[in-house]
């Protein structure tokens, strides 16, 4: 299974919290394609939607746009970079990557770097490494070449291309969430091909998840919708070192991981379930009894609360520039998003 062209596209673009105006373009261009009204808000939240056909509820689907990355905090006299992240990075998996700034005057290249293991301590080589031992190398001779190329507060993400494995498995940084993405994309447009669903249906490329959810709040309070799907990646549980009982069980290839629990509508819920199973989509079932980490957790807060369901696709190596999914998991993820909207009715009721 080729990668799908929306995707490639999106994961090429970076754009961590608070930067997403890239891949947030390549979103909109792509879903112009066939929706009805595309646009972004203030935030740099973007929507597509399609016009529902017979007065059923109003629907949106959210999947984040943002990523990862870091930014720089200050810039040493010798010309390297420090740096702090923009969302949750385990600092080992940092060491000795390539990075990419986006700056005023265009991209400059770098590599995140230390002292060499030879150089260390005993007790330093046997602990992880510190964000703050850690700095950015962009190969400038001083201080006042990386000022001129490089201000405190530019962002950036890890430096590498997707790349395709075996049995339809892909590998690529910002997968969490630039899948999500795609999904709700994908997802709508199966709706606008099959002539629309019940509901006006919005997909939300919704902005800075990674730092504050703040774009799936401020989208949910701007579109006002009767009942929403958030959509992010979960943690697949087929790889060395994980413990099944304290996590469900979400193998690649299982397909879409459906939410319940304390935050997740259960009404929602029954009816994610029903058309996974109607539809003949494979499915895991995913609990939590608090929140749930996702753009679910600020969509079901806001206003006078809103029915809220989650849908993840499962994700190995999260938070690294080696996340590993499976294609074929993503696109029965946006057909049972595209079933749960063709089935949403005419005074479909989600009260407890």
């Amino acid at each position: 299974m080729a990668i799908p062209e929306l995707l490639e596209q999106l994961l090429k673009a970076p754009g961590p919290s608070g930067r997403e105006a890239r891949p947030a373009e390549v979103w909109r261009t792509w879903c112009g394609r066939f929706a009805a009204d595309v646009d972004a808000d203030h935030m740099g939240s973007s929507w597509a939607r399609v016009p529902g056909t017979s007065g059923g509820p109003r629907l949106i689907i959210v999947g984040h746009i943002d990523e990862i990355g870091v930014h720089v905090t200050h810039v040493e006299d010798e010309g390297f970079l420090r740096f702090d992240q923009v969302g949750g990075w385990d600092a080992q998996v940092l060491v000795g990557q390539r990075i990419v700034l986006e700056t005023r005057d265009g991209p400059v290249r770098g590599v995140i770097a230390r002292k060499p293991v030879h150089l260390l301590k005993d007790e330093d080589r046997r602990k992880a490494p510190e964000l703050k031992e850690l700095h950015i190398d962009i190969g400038a001779r001083d201080g006042d070449e990386a000022r001129s190329l490089v201000r405190v507060g530019d962002a950036g993400v890890i430096d590498v291309a997707p790349m395709e494995l075996r049995n339809d498995r892909l590998v690529s940084r910002a997968l969490d969430n630039r899948v999500g993405c795609y999904v709700v994309a994908r997802a709508a447009e199966l709706i606008a091909q099959a002539g629309g669903a019940p509901g006006e249906v919005t997909a939300i490329a919704g902005v800075q998840e990674e730092t504050s959810l703040a774009g799936a709040r401020t989208s949910a309070f701007r579109h006002d919708p009767d009942v929403a799907i958030a959509v992010d990646l979960t943690f697949a549980t087929d790889q060395p070192g994980i413990a099944l009982g304290e996590i469900t069980k979400h193998e690649l290839g299982s397909g879409p991981a459906i939410g319940r629990g304390t935050s997740i509508n259960p009404r929602v819920f029954e009816r994610l379930h029903d058309a996974a199973e109607a539809e003949g989509i494979p499915f895991t079932i995913e609990s939590s009894g608090r929140y749930t980490g996702t753009d679910a957790d600020a969509i079901f807060l806001t206003r006078a609360g809103i029915p809220t369901g989650l849908v993840s696709v499962p994700v190995r190596y999260m938070h690294s520039p080696v996340e590993m999914i499976q294609l074929d998991d993503i696109e029965a993820t946006a057909r049972l998003i595209a079933a749960f909207a063709q089935r949403l009715e005419p005074g479909a009721s989600f009260r407890r």
